[in-house]
């Protein structure tokens, strides 16, 4: 018997595996193998398949079956995608100006409806980029969170139009915002978004059995 990485013989019996099958393990590379594996590795086209149905409202239950892989695979990968996810926004460059934002909160739970998680996003009403995010409760502090997550240059000069919630009267600059209704039309855009993210993103839509059990993955999906 030969380690398939390191093709050493150099190999000891390491337990079993969950199945009942002998596992055993490479002393030079640590690699854990078993004899004649079922199941093999899953292949490079297979996860790409997979990583463009994770962008859909489908269930892993549902991209299991599709792609044919055990469920619980399919959670470690997704647990792994959801941790390695980058957590930034990617803003293009923009020159010292007028520029406007429209800023909105939305509501979103884990595990029960007790536990309430509020997304907060900002948006460029001239590109449409999401230029700030933070995903936590309704406080000032999260507000706070929000307004460093935006790039220095929209700290120093941007407009912010928001909603009548208070916590962003306590943090933003009060002469660069300006709280509004809906019937004005200046957070049109960050509104539309919320609705757009709530039908791709089937977490977040009000009346669901797909909700998060697991505060990480909740806040790894959404980015």
């Amino acid at each position: 018997m030969h380690c398939p990485q390191c093709n050493s013989n150099n190999i000891v019996k390491n337990g079993r595996t969950h199945y009942g099958k002998q596992r055993f393990k490479c002393q030079n590379c640590g690699r854990q193998f078993v004899e004649s594996p079922t199941r093999q590795p899953i292949d490079n086209s297979t996860r790409e398949l997979i990583d463009k149905l994770l962008l859909e409202r489908v269930s892993l239950a549902a991209i299991a079956r599709v792609t044919e892989v055990s469920l619980r695979w399919l959670q470690y990968y997704v647990n792994q995608k959801y941790y390695q996810v980058p957590k930034s926004v990617e803003v293009t460059k923009k020159k010292p100006g007028r520029l406007i934002i429209q800023m909105d909160e939305m509501w979103s739970y884990v595990g029960s409806k007790a536990n309430k998680q509020w997304i907060w996003l900002a948006i460029d009403a001239t590109t449409r980029e999401i230029v700030g995010v933070h995903i936590g409760d309704r406080s000032s502090q999260s507000a706070k969170q929000l307004w460093q997550s935006l790039p220095p240059i929209y700290r120093q000069c941007a407009m912010c139009y928001t909603d009548f919630w208070e916590a962003y009267e306590q943090v933003l600059p009060s002469k660069r915002h300006q709280s509004v209704g809906k019937e004005s039309g200046k957070t049109s855009y960050i509104e539309r978004f919320n609705n757009t993210l709530r039908q791709r993103v089937g977490r977040l839509v009000r009346k669901t059995l797909s909700f998060s059990k697991m505060l990480d993955n909740h806040i790894g999906a959404i980015w």
